[in-house]
């Protein structure tokens, strides 16, 4: 798929159709993970350490296998090896794993045995008896006590720094300088469905069904680790409830319920309890984040410096790329970004729902609204002063950018106009009123992938990916993209996905899964309706021939001549031709390097009313405006981009993982105790699109909805905080206390 080559849908796509999916799921048809019950199935309990550093000393293996239900207890002790070390990091996408390897604990909650039984329960008193003791070390699990390290990349092998201009010519040409520091905490995933596995083998054959984003890239991992060929396994992975980027990695504790599984001869399942999804299976890392905002007179930015300071764990590394979310937001001549890592003794964290922008957009949208102040300007028309256009950390043109558009059409729906600059100037009853915004913005990532588009005899269709659909609603809009490839109605096509025994769709990750998974599944089609063509005009029999495949058009399961009113439907031209099926192949990928900046962009903006007395916030107004390039499925799409501003909500006044400072041990590894948004946190919020144009992102246009709504809610809720107290928010989330 190369740039510049822009394709026209056809009437499936644009449709705000329901859930394919919807049905199944809420009549309870749709299966997962833990779901499987195959025969003579056994159950995996993992125990999770106590510590945060340190090392196991005794286990009590004895009493856990002298339970009666109890099958066998797995250890350090009698650990079955892998082929490769828990350790190796063969692609970007595999973290270091526990896997029993040694006696040493690296953080709290680090898998230290696996107990299996013949139930769930006995599995569970198993794991109660094993009775670990330790040798403990002091833990260090916060930015403060953890230890410095120098490296050179953060996440994924991207650049810890980056810079462009003469920032100190900048500086020094500047008539303010503003400095502003934003702490944002550990925040864990906690997707609805945990992790989840269960694994049978049948001879050198495996069986897996787990929750996994990354089909492919999973199935590669697990047979490098296990020494085998990828053909030996299939990986189902249907539904998943839920992922946020931490189902798109394959942790130590799935690997040790295949190894059991293996070693026992039976099927194993193994599903985490609510509290084993802190520490084993990633997170996102606490940030300390210093910019400063260096302006001219008029407000413009003469030079922007982002600098973070982001923990990971002991063993492994993977940095929360924070300051990268000021590369391409606003114009400024000169940009400096950095980030320093500290060791500490933690599950090593990964990616979660906005990766790095969520965090860094965060502090970015504060020190703006700081430079608005300094300067007496209305913090939209600041940002309008500073609007980027071009990107200033590449010099590329933007591919396309309607975020102007977003501004104006988000502010006229919030009524913007009018908002009094200076805070604690209104009020609704006794409470305090704030009005707040923040610019979104995420980038357009392309991954490869692979489909199959099969039609049938009967004019219907079916389409092949290994695509995943984590409830965004993949199902549905991959089939309306794969039946205009194919030029007939969504409701002949039969979409077959979520098995690595089918071609590889890809990462469904960084909001990059709809344009690499739908690209591929168009050209699929697009190659099956090019062949049916070809049958068609080279059939004397034919009323298409001699067209050539350029004069004719496929729709409505029919192929039209371009230049009168002849037609012929698919099914006529296989039955001519003897066939039952014919099968087009379509890849996807973004090839060489882009000549273009990419993203979605939007503009969000908030309303808190705060209570003086006892510093409660409610966000009582939240409305955005997001341009995304062409919207596959406007309702899904709105669903999406309302989650990620609902994320925003959490990220803000909610979202925080603590550990005891003593021991390193989570205290909250709960819902009771680490809070989300619930329904009445969410009073009032709307999302809306602005329609985009982008023939340079790829062939059909699509960007991503997925995480850039996330991007500007955070740092507009913030904002809207300060408005309404006069107090400027220094750490999220915003605690009641800290605005008394």
């Amino acid at each position: 798929m190369t740039a510049g080559g822009h394709v026209r849908l056809g009437s499936n796509a644009g449709q705000g159709l329901t859930r394919r999916d919807g049905v199944l799921k809420v009549t309870g048809g749709a299966g997962y993970a833990a779901d499987c019950r195959p025969e003579g199935l056994l159950h995996a309990v993992t125990a999770s350490a106590g510590i945060a550093r340190g090392r196991v000393t005794h286990l009590d293996v004895a009493a856990a296998e002298a339970h009666p239900g109890v099958v066998k207890v797995y250890t350090h002790a009698n650990a079955l090896p892998l082929a490769l070390s828990p350790d190796n990091k063969i692609h970007p996408f595999v973290w270091r794993m526990d896997a029993l390897q040694s006696d040493e604990v690296r953080y709290a909650g680090q898998p230290i045995a696996l107990v299996v039984a013949h139930s769930l329960e006995a599995a569970t008193e198993g794991a109660r008896l094993l009775a670990p003791q330790y040798d403990a070390q002091p833990a260090r699990v916060t930015l403060d006590d953890a230890e410095p390290y120098e490296t050179d990349t953060t996440a994924f092998g991207r650049p810890s720094g980056h810079s462009s201009g003469d920032i100190e010519a900048a500086r020094a040409a500047a008539d303010s300088h503003l400095t502003t520091t934003v702490e944002t905490p550990s925040q864990y995933h906690n997707p609805l469905e945990p992790h989840a596995i269960t694994a049978q083998w049948h001879g050198d054959q495996l069986e897996i069904d787990t929750p996994n984003q990354a089909i492919g890239l999973a199935k590669q991992t697990i047979a490098a680790f296990l020494g085998i060929d990828p053909s030996q396994i299939l990986l189902r992975s249907p539904f998943l409830g839920g992922g946020f980027g931490a189902k798109a990695i394959v942790f130590g504790a799935q690997f040790l319920t295949i190894l059991a599984a293996r070693d026992l001869g039976q099927p194993v399942k193994m599903v985490l309890r609510r509290d084993q999804m802190y520490g084993p299976v990633g997170h996102r890392a606490p940030t300390r984040q210093t910019l400063q905002l260096d302006l001219d007179a008029e407000g413009h930015i003469l030079a922007l410096e982002h600098d973070t300071i982001t923990t990971t764990s002991t063993f492994d590394q993977f940095l929360e790329s924070a300051s990268n979310a000021s590369h391409s937001v606003y114009a400024t001549s000169a940009l400096r970004t950095e980030h320093h890592a500290r060791r500490a003794d933690i599950g090593t964290p990964g990616p979660m729902r906005a990766p790095g922008e969520a965090s860094g957009s965060a502090a970015l949208e504060i020190a703006m609204d700081v430079a608005a102040e300094a300067r007496g300007m209305d913090p939209l028309a600041f940002r309008r002063l500073n609007y980027a256009k071009i990107d200033p950390s590449t010099g590329l043109a933007f591919s396309s950018k309607a975020l102007e558009e977003c501004y104006a059409k988000a502010a006229e729906a919030f009524g913007w106009e009018g908002r009094p600059l200076a805070p604690r100037q209104m009020r609704e009853g006794r409470l305090l009123k704030g009005w707040g915004m923040g610019t979104a913005q995420f980038p357009c990532p392309m991954f490869q992938a692979a489909a199959h588009a099969t039609l049938r005899a009967d004019g219907s269709a079916v389409i092949e990916t290994s695509a995943a659909d984590m409830g965004q609603g993949a199902w549905t809009a991959l089939a309306q993209i794969a039946a205009d490839g194919l030029g007939i109605d969504v409701d002949k096509v039969e979409f077959r996905s979520g098995r690595s025994d089918l071609p590889d769709a890809g990462v469904a990750g960084g909001s990059g899964h709809t344009a690499t998974a739908g690209n591929a599944l168009f050209n699929a089609g697009a190659d099956a309706v090019r062949q049916m063509v070809d049958l068609a005009t080279n059939d004397p029999a034919s009323p298409l021939f001699g067209a050539g495949n350029l004069g004719v058009t496929a729709r409505g399961g029919r192929l039209h001549r371009n230049d009168d009113d002849r037609s012929e439907s698919y099914e006529d031209i296989l039955a001519r031709a003897g066939l039952e099926l014919l099968r087009g192949e379509g890849k996807a990928s973004r090839e060489g390097t882009p000549e273009r900046a990419m993203f979605s962009h939007g503009g969000v903006f908030a309303e808190v009313l705060v209570d003086p007395d006892l510093g409660q916030i409610r966000v009582s107004r939240l409305i955005g405006a997001f341009a995304a390039g062409r919207i596959i499925n406007p309702r899904l799409a709105r669903s999406q981009l309302l989650g990620g501003m609902i994320w925003g909500i959490g990220f803000a006044l909610h979202e925080e993982a603590l550990h005891d400072a003593r021991t390193g041990r989570f205290v909250n590894n709960d819902f009771a105790g680490y809070h989300v948004p619930v329904n009445a946190d969410v009073p009032m919020i709307e999302a809306m699109t602005v329609h985009e144009d982008d023939p340079f992102v790829n062939a059909l246009g699509i960007k991503g909805v997925g995480e850039i709504g996330v991007t500007g809610t955070v740092g507009a809720i913030a904002n809207a905080v300060w408005h309404a107290t006069g107090i400027r928010p220094a750490r999220f989330p915003i605690h009641p206390e800290s605005l008394i």
